[in-house]
């Protein structure tokens, strides 16, 4: 897809989201919910079809790429909502963020295919899906893990020492591999600047980060870990400097899950993208929504 095909579809995407700021928790009245971003991303998405894409609903959240695309997102809300003064607390908080990397294209497709569950789920919580973080990488001719000024997103945040230990770490561990370069300060990507300020103003209680293609499960953050989702069994990796674990799960002491597919080009079969999601669900009952748990989205007292 050529760039002034983008950029038509960009318009689009702006008439939709009219007023839309990054606060934004419903999607938008408009011609087609969802249209604009399908068209953007559905030739480059395995295993998503017109349908799945289109009942995902995703709307502009205000924030773009810095290439100007918008940065899509669509919030779904639990089955019903405390009303205030019953005395429950408010429903757990849970943001997914996809294609922080934009060659790792089955992430983007996990996300909304789990969206599509979390539709149908009955839990008390509040979803918030990001599918594609890095739409200039993922749409690249030929997709690239690093964003349009060549930053890797998974190395820009914000963590004790950036300055120092993310060149050093860059220069001295990947040996100056630019496809792991974390920029030339914390936060200076659009992209990264808008996952920040979601972190800051969702006050997510847990973070799911998607990517591939190592086939593993990693954890960063207080609660015991899951032990696996699907496949994917636990193999905590360790946090790097400018790393999304790092700053929320170490930093801000949030839950970070991070999924590793095992392939960036092609999707689980169905009944594995369903065992995941199930299993994420067990771990979030008995970790973070069970009123034993200790976590924050228990009845108050």
């Amino acid at each position: 897809m050529g760039w002034a095909r983008v950029a038509a579809l960009c318009a689009l995407g702006s008439l939709q989201s009219a007023g839309a700021t990054t606060t934004l928790v419903h999607p938008l009245p408009g011609p087609r919910p969802g249209g604009a971003a399908c068209e953007l991303f559905l030739h480059r998405l395995p295993g998503v079809g017109p349908a799945l894409c289109q009942s995902a609903q995703l709307v502009p959240s205000g924030s773009r790429s810095q290439k100007g695309l918008p940065l899509y997102w669509r919030d779904v809300l639990p089955p019903s909502l405390p009303q205030e003064g019953v005395g429950l607390a408010a429903p757990l908080r849970v943001l997914v963020v996809g294609a922080m990397h934009g060659d790792e294209l089955t992430s983007a497709s996990l996300a909304l295919h789990w969206i599509a569950l979390a539709q149908k789920a009955g839990q008390p919580v509040h979803w918030r899906f990001i599918p594609v973080l890095n739409p200039d990488g993922l749409l690249a001719r030929r997709p690239t893990r690093v964003n349009a000024r060549g930053v890797d997103l998974n190395r820009n945040f914000d963590t004790p020492g950036w300055e120092h230990d993310a060149p050093r770490h860059w220069e001295k561990r990947t040996r100056k591999d630019p496809r792991r370069w974390p920029g030339t300060a914390p936060l200076s990507e659009p992209e990264s600047q808008f996952l920040h300020a979601q972190m800051d103003e969702f006050r997510p209680q847990l973070v799911v980060s998607i990517h591939a293609p190592y086939g593993v499960l990693d954890f960063d953050g207080p609660h015991e870990p899951p032990q696996r989702l699907g496949r994917l069994r636990l193999d905590r990796v360790g946090v790097f400097p400018g790393s999304l674990g790092h700053y929320g799960g170490v930093l801000q002491g949030m839950p970070v899950v991070t999924i590793e597919l095992d392939h960036a080009l092609r999707m689980p079969r169905d009944a594995e993208v369903r065992s995941m999601w199930d299993d994420l669900l067990r771990w979030m009952d008995a970790r973070l929504l069970r009123p034993d748990s200790g976590a924050p989205g228990q009845a108050r007292k």
